[in-house]
């Protein structure tokens, strides 16, 4: 019964489409709009992994891939907007930004191929010969279907850096706060020789991300130290620091026919296979043990399979988390770039008084997902990964650090510098 009505509810589901008025916070981020787009990803070409950023007139471009469920295709199209550094549109023309046509059509797609779920897969490549983008700073993707640029389908950041500032960027465990066996701290150098700035303290701004996540970015930091052309980022307070949190748990779909480390059966109730992974473990007081993980990314694959871009179905993926009792005050979610790190029903966990557990169900694309379970308490738009998670100052992450200028007599925010860096190898790229 709960198979068929979890089908129920999802067919029906993708029926719901229409126009909503949304907020720019919103038609700013990374959003999916509609039911039917499934397993959308923005990189740089090259490595799908990689975080959606570019430097400006160069060779590099960024690849956008999703996929729309159901039997017939879609005419999609697609926009970039600019935006400031706190993500709302800048108050410049298109123009000012775009170089070629500000609409246009994704014309690459494809049907998959032999499996239970129907879908076609879009895939599209930027700039290319028709569009270009001509400033650095924040911009927004977004898709839509033909004639219907009210009703977007998906919306997707990325960035464009100058490159024109250098960064040396060192994490370590913090040393004047109490828990800091739990938190890592990033201290960064910017160099910005060769760029004329009157003011640093007014005119720059630092952003650093933890695994590309926006929702817990430590936002528009400020130098402390400043001379000889260096901006230095080393506070002692909390604005760099991080919980730690933990290495990604992580699952298997790659194959139907036989169970993975984490999966405990496979069902196929038509047109669905159903994944059932086995019990998570609670970790928040067991000790830090490393594994090597995507960092909360996902990595679509298929067993055999020779376009998994095509060959790959869509499956139910059941999450169950042991529980004597539901924690109060707030809402327990799996968490992941699965659900684009947003928090909403599609990634609810709901708690089953008789078994004594929090239950998930997602529908994803085969492959090799990364995923954390986080809590997020009532009236508060934070949420944390500690519960059930633990955090340690040893856990492997990527940090992103965003380094914006705004002339006084510019109107939009320019990226100056960006650099990734990992905890684990000790290296900036």
């Amino acid at each position: 019964m709960k198979i068929l009505f979890i089908i129920a509810f999802s067919v029906s589901s993708l029926l719901l489409q229409g126009q909503q008025d949304y907020p720019d916070s919103v038609l700013c981020s990374n959003h999916i709009y509609n039911y039917n787009i499934k397993t959308v990803q923005l990189y740089r070409d090259g490595w799908n992994l990689s975080y959606p950023i570019m430097k400006l007139n160069s060779d590099d471009r960024l690849i956008l891939q999703f996929d729309q469920l159901g039997d017939q295709p879609e005419t999609y199209y697609y926009t970039f907007s600019h935006c400031s550094k706190d993500w709302k549109k800048s108050d410049i023309f298109q123009g000012d930004y775009l170089d070629g046509f500000p609409e246009n059509p994704v014309e690459d797609y494809e049907a998959s191929f032999n499996t239970t779920v129907s879908y076609f897969h879009y895939k599209l490549s930027f700039p290319n010969d028709i569009v270009k983008l001509k400033l650095s700073g924040n911009y927004i993707i977004t898709v839509y279907p033909a004639g219907k640029p009210e009703e977007p389908v998906l919306t997707q950041r990325f960035i464009i850096t100058e490159d024109a500032a250098a960064i040396d960027i060192k994490a370590h465990r913090p040393q004047a706060t109490v828990d800091n066996n739990a938190l890592q701290q990033i201290d960064f150098t910017v160099n910005y020789s060769g760029i004329d700035i009157n003011d640093t303290y007014r005119d720059i701004n630092a952003f650093v991300l933890q695994n590309g996540r926006w929702d817990n970015a430590k936002r528009n930091l400020k130098p402390d130290f400043t001379g000889n052309n260096e901006l230095q980022f080393n506070s002692l307070s909390d604005r760099n620091i991080f919980r730690g949190g933990n290495e990604f748990r992580y699952f298997d779909t790659k194959s139907i026919k036989y169970q993975t480390e984490y999966v405990s059966r496979i069902d196929y109730a038509a047109p669905f296979y159903n994944f059932y992974l086995k019990p998570s473990e609670d970790r928040e007081f067991k000790p830090y043990y490393y594994w090597q993980d995507f960092n909360g990314k996902y990595y679509v694959a298929v067993e055999d399979g020779k376009n998994f871009d095509l060959d790959a179905d869509y499956v139910y993926v059941y999450f169950t988390l042991p529980s004597r009792q539901m924690v109060s005050g707030g809402k327990m979610y799996v968490s992941g770039n699965l659900n684009n790190w947003n928090l909403d029903k599609n990634n609810l966990m709901t708690y089953n008084n008789e078994r004594g557990e929090y239950e998930c169900t997602m529908l994803l694309k085969q492959g090799w997902y990364n995923y954390e379970y986080v809590f997020q308490k009532d009236g508060s738009s934070d949420a944390v990964a500690t519960v059930f998670e633990g955090s340690h100052y040893e856990t492997e992450n990527d940090y992103v650090v965003l380094v914006y200028y705004k002339n006084p007599r510019d109107r939009y925010d320019r990226v100056i510098g960006s650099a990734v860096f990992n905890t684990l190898n000790n290296i900036a790229y």
